[in-house]
């Protein structure tokens, strides 16, 4: 169920607006022109930027016309340092930082992310304004040797006895060493690009990546084997582009929220709220996926040892109206089943 939002009020006004502003007259909104968006550097991130101002523009064809963004590329640590897991330097939240600290200091008015990407809470100064409709939120395996017969009833099966698997994910790595603890792990971080170069070149037999991403890069023919959510629980927020603003500006959040997509609202809502009942962090492997079913909002979540030996799943149906309820009745299952020494590290994010 994806449901399309017709133009606000909001977005009205902004057009409006533009359009006396491109025929020099005055308004009375504070609103300039352009509108800076802030954004990741690698080829992913601008893609999906650029994808949403142009779905943004489609709303509001005068935005388009008129030049309206203005496209800030920001460098972030977590982009920057490839050579450590994310849990080392800092969590995921250094894929954002620089970016909002960019959008906290008035350089830019909102900011384009991979949800997943995003700690679970953001500066009291900033919102989540806008989720886009979700890509297909699978993981998928990326073999070297694509020769190799893959039975999709028992994916992990294709990956020879031992093959070294080149990942930075815990959660993957730790569903992937529940089913096949001969598995061997190597360190294998950057871009979509990056990695599959890395992985020709030699540096690892197979490694694993978000069929969003491919898909949105034209990269789907990459994907040797797609795991089901059975298989490979997702990441929270897979996915999803997620959108951020200042609380304060209310005139912007109006207009993002005007092309939200409600059913990624609930899921990630759902999701988040998961999250939040964990106090996840990339140190230890967190899955969460939530899906819309004949009218009901259907949680799965995941707790799991780093080297696979305990899993834990838990899940819930309900309201989508009632996500984050779900989702945090899904975190205390969780949170309440899982041996204490499983959370002992976890760092807030």
């Amino acid at each position: 169920m994806n449901v399309t939002l017709l133009p606000s009020d909001a977005l009205l006004r902004v057009a409006a607006e533009a359009a006396r502003r491109s025929h020099g007259l005055s308004g009375s909104s504070r609103r300039t022109l352009p509108l800076r968006v802030g954004t990741r550097m690698s080829p992913l991130a601008l893609v999906q930027t650029r994808h949403f101002l142009s779905r943004l523009s489609r709303f509001c064809p005068v935005l388009r016309d008129l030049e309206a963004f203005q496209e800030h590329q920001i460098s972030t640590e977590g982009d920057r340092n490839l050579t450590q897991r994310l849990a080392e330097i800092g969590g995921k939240g250094l894929f954002a930082k620089e970016i909002h600290e960019a959008l906290q200091a008035g350089q830019i008015d909102f900011a384009v992310h991979s949800l997943k990407d995003l700690e679970t809470h953001l500066p009291d100064d900033l919102v989540l304004a806008c989720t886009m409709t979700r890509e297909d939120a699978r993981d998928v395996i990326i073999l070297r040797d694509r020769s190799i017969v893959v039975d999709t009833n028992d994916p992990f099966a294709a990956l020879p006895e031992g093959a070294v698997v080149g990942c930075a994910s815990v959660r993957r790595q730790a569903q992937m060493l529940a089913r096949r603890p001969d598995l061997r792990f190597c360190l294998l971080r950057g871009n979509v690009q990056t990695r599959l170069k890395k992985l020709a070149d030699g540096a690892c037999d197979a490694t694993l990546l978000a069929l969003a991403g491919l898909r949105r890069l034209g990269l789907e023919e990459r994907a040797d084997i797609i795991l089901e959510p059975e298989h490979m629980l997702p990441a929270s927020g897979q996915g999803i582009v997620g959108v951020t603003v200042r609380r304060s500006d209310v005139e912007l959040r109006e207009l993002l929220g005007a092309i939200e997509d409600l059913e990624a609202r609930w899921v990630a809502t759902a999701e988040r709220a998961l999250l939040d009942m964990l106090d996840g962090s990339c140190r230890t492997p967190i899955g969460g996926y939530a899906q819309i079913e004949n009218g009901e909002l259907y949680l799965r979540g995941l707790v799991a040892s780093e080297d696979g030996t305990f899993i834990l799943k838990r899940e819930l149906r309900g309201n989508p109206r009632e996500a984050a309820a779900i989702g945090r009745e899904v975190g205390a299952m969780l949170r309440r089943d899982t041996p204490d020494d499983i959370f002992a590290d976890i760092t807030r994010e």
